[in-house]
């Protein structure tokens, strides 16, 4: 996985410019010259050695070629004893290469240790034509004791394909120590398998509250009883009964996100709510989850079950004293019918920008109709994310997720034009589907790395967000190549600001035409959403739900995705209230009517008769229209296909990329950014929030006002027929009657063409005062006087 570097720098003028896409010409791995091959690797034996023999250039075409001295270090035999203590070394070796250094791991007492160890050298970095490799003794006190030393000269070196990148010690990363050496290398990563858990809860049998539990007088009064069911941190209730009893029923879904292998228990508990601030526990049971069944589809019964409770009653211990003991009895029962099911899709992320839609079962899975092979080639002019050594520093690391595969490329440090040239490769299931990938700092390196200044003890660190890209692959043409630099675009309290450029090769392979223009045709999410739908509350909770898992599944890996990369990638603050989002997304709305708007300016200007030509025209394609209604529907459907044809010149070249016109970013006012970037619930002065709780008020008045307009315009219209105004509904019913009778003994055409003279007559046929319908319809009657 190989390239020379290849940067793209930006200027600094902050307009709106400066946020454009711009295309970029890499040399990728199709146009390398040929004897290029791939990074140069020590191989053959010895202590270290000269492995291997040729190999044709890498299968990676999607990225830079790039140059590395490879050295891997594989064991040594026959140690000697150490000579003072007579007892076996503790080995460990030591590669060096001009200014730079990296050691193995040390052996305890092994006179036959094996490393397997890889170094890279950047041959961009290579400061000697002399490749040293020592054997050291490690000593706890004092120096390490010199063993043996191995020279190599890099002009014999021969030039191979890599296969190490992954695995092996950087030099560009030599600073590092300790713990933060495994945060520094790239890796792939598989989402847990999730899974909708849902629990129908019937009933309950022979719920019998704790004697006194309900007050004086009130131990044996039937409770009222509700059930909590518990799977890890999820819990979820169901609604206290009606009308007490001692056999409640409830028959409500509870749905809960599990992942496999399914180590948690699904817990119910039988509670009675003695007081709103009270419930007492009447029974409990715990159930593994892999007792319940998996269901494919919505049309296999699931079988319901009973399951006994474990009830905790008290009991006053002999021997005085007033102590009480747990008694466990079992006197109660809970009707319960489970399943895991397999045919919904579970959602970590927002069904707008969603990148798998396959549901859980694999079963239920349909062939690849693509793939997707992202080559990730770096970045430049990244700013500074923190403070080392009294100077700015970025230790930069790019993540992609796409369906169940995240991907982390190593860390570049100390570098504001990192250079990763990775590619890596998804199946496509479905073309409507985005990819999205993000640039962090890396925080977690250890020896000085950090987001403070210091003084004093710091919070747990971060990674910093550097900025992230959306590709939607319907975008992309097949079997192309897309080379851009994109723009990383991040929003801070203080602005818009850009962080700097990525740079990707991308190219989206069709596998089956047929089958993707197939999926044009089907729902976007498995049937199971559209039979049996989940509320829009509940896949809310569950889709954080499910974010809660990932994230915490993917940050126990090596290294880890922690919780702050995975909650970015998948944008769970997107719900939160935002004024410059609300006016983004009203400005959307608004531009969505700007093509009627501008159809409904020419039609008044061709009414108006501003230009004669083609207001006869107009006439003309009227009385063919009338005299031929056949022609109505082809022609329609004749000009989107002329339009169509005509916009495909002016189709779009390159992939859409964030835009801060459309998201309002650049027009948002200070005060607005300062709000969308604080916590909830929020931790402002009481004036601040008294202010923006008013202005709040005002935009909620204008928009209050706006849904009653159009409520009043509706009620109008019904009261057409109402007799709420006897007089107008009497003439609205006359009138009716009138056009049934010239419509009945009146040919179609003649009514057409009348209508249409009459819209299209000359301004001075014309009065400037409203229309006869216009003043019958705002004389209608609404709901609006009589609301408080």
């Amino acid at each position: 996985m190989s390239g020379q570097g290849h940067g793209h720098g930006h200027g600094g003028d902050p307009h709106h410019e400066d946020f454009q896409l711009k295309d970029t010409n890499p040399l990728l791995g199709e146009q390398w010259p040929k004897g290029a091959g791939g990074p140069a690797r020590p191989a053959g034996g010895g202590l270290a050695g000269w492995l291997g023999v040729d190999k044709p250039s890498s299968t990676y075409d999607l990225v830079e070629q790039m140059f590395f001295l490879y050295v891997r270090v594989v064991k040594a035999k026959d140690l000697p004893p150490n000579p003072i203590t007579g007892a076996a070394m503790d080995p460990y070796v030591e590669v060096r290469l001009g200014n730079y250094k990296g050691k193995t791991r040390h052996f305890d007492r092994r006179a036959n240790p094996e490393w397997d160890q890889v170094f890279a050298f950047s041959k961009s970095r290579v400061q000697s034509n002399v490749l040293e490799v020592f054997l050291k003794d490690r000593e706890m006190l004092g120096r390490d004791d010199y063993v043996g030393k191995v020279t190599f000269d890099l002009a014999e070196v021969p030039t191979r394909a890599d296969e190490a990148f992954p695995e092996a010690w950087h030099s560009d990363a030599a600073s590092v120590r300790g713990e933060g050496v495994a945060s520094v290398r790239s890796k792939a990563y598989v989402s847990p398998k999730l899974w909708y858990l849902r629990v129908n809860v019937i009933e309950a049998q022979d719920v019998q509250p704790e004697p006194g539990s309900r007050g004086a007088g009130g131990g044996r009064s039937p409770p009222e009883v509700f059930v909590k069911a518990q799977v890890g941190n999820q819990i979820l209730k169901t609604s206290v009964v009606a009308a007490p009893s001692l056999n409640p029923r409830w028959n409500e879904d509870l749905v809960f996100v599990v992942a496999e292998p399914f180590e948690e228990q699904l817990v119910l508990t039988v509670e009675d709510r003695v007081s709103p601030r009270k419930d007492d526990l009447l029974g409990r049971v715990a159930l593994p989850l892999a007792l319940f069944e998996k269901r494919l589809d919505h049309r296999p019964f699931v079988q319901s079950r009973w399951f006994d409770l474990e009830r905790f009653g008290a009991a006053v211990l002999e021997g005085g004293g007033g102590e009480t003991r747990r008694e466990l009895r079992f006197a109660s029962r809970v009707h319960v019918r489970a399943c895991l099911e397999g045919a919904y899709h579970v959602m970590d992320e927002s069904t707008m920008y969603i990148s798998d839609t396959r549901p859980t079962a694999r079963q239920l899975w349909k062939p690849p109709v693509g793939v997707l092979e992202v080559g990730i080639l770096g970045a430049s002019g990244l700013q500074p994310m923190k403070n080392r050594d009294g100077r700015g520093a970025t230790d930069a690391y790019c993540v992609a997720k796409y369906g169940q595969k995240w991907v982390r490329t190593r860390t570049m440090v100390g570098t504001f034009s990192p250079t990763w040239n990775e590619q890596y490769t998804w199946e496509v299931f479905d073309p409507c589907t985005v990819i999205t990938i993000a640039v962090f700092d890396n925080c977690h390196l250890g020896g000085g790395s950090s987001n403070g200044n210091g003084g004093g003890p710091s919070p747990p660190a971060r990674d910093g967000r550097v900025g992230k890209i959306r590709i939607r692959l319907s975008t992309l043409e097949t079997d192309r190549v897309y080379t851009h630099a994109y723009p990383l675009i991040a929003l801070h309290p203080s602005g818009v600001k850009k962080m700097g450029e990525l740079r990707l090769a991308v190219r989206f392979t069709c596998l089956s035409l047929v089958n993707m223009v197939h999926l044009y045709t089907q729902p976007l999410l498995p049937r199971m959403h559209y039979l049996h739908p989940f509320t829009v509350t509940q896949l809310d909770a569950l889709r954080f739900q499910a974010m809660n898992i990932v994230a915490a599944r993917l940050g126990r890996a090596e290294p880890p995705l922690r919780r702050e990369v995975v909650e970015y990638m998948l944008d769970v603050e997107s719900h939160m209230w935002s004024m410059r989002r609300s006016k983004a997304n009203f400005f959307r709305a608004v531009s969505l009517f700007s093509g009627a708007a501008a159809a409904a300016r020419w039609f008044n200007d061709v009414c108006q008769w501003k230009n004669a030509a083609t207001t006869a025209l107009v006439h003309v394609l009227l009385l063919i229209l009338v005299w031929y209604p056949e022609l109505i529907l082809p022609t329609v459907f004749l000009y989107m296909f002329l339009i169509g044809l005509w916009n495909y010149r002016r189709r779009p070249r390159h992939p859409p990329h964030m835009d801060t016109k459309v998201s309002w970013a650049e027009a948002a006012h200070p005060d607005e950014l300062d709000e969308e970037f604080d916590t909830f619930p929020t931790s402002r002065p009481q004036d601040v929030v008294y202010m923006r709780y008013d202005r709040l008020r005002s935009v909620a008045g204008r928009i209050q006002t706006v849904v009653g307009d159009m409520a009043t315009q509706g009620e109008r219209l019904q009261s057409l027929l109402s007799w709420r105004d006897p007089r107008a509904t009497c003439l609205f019913v006359v009138f009716c009657l009138l056009a049934a009778v010239v419509l009945y003994v009146t040919p179609f055409c003649i009514v057409a063409l009348v209508a249409g003279l009459y819209v299209l007559r000359h301004p001075r046929f014309r009065s400037r005062l409203p229309s006869v319908p216009s003043n019958f319809f705002r004389r209608l009657p609404s709901r609006a006087d009589t609301m408080l």
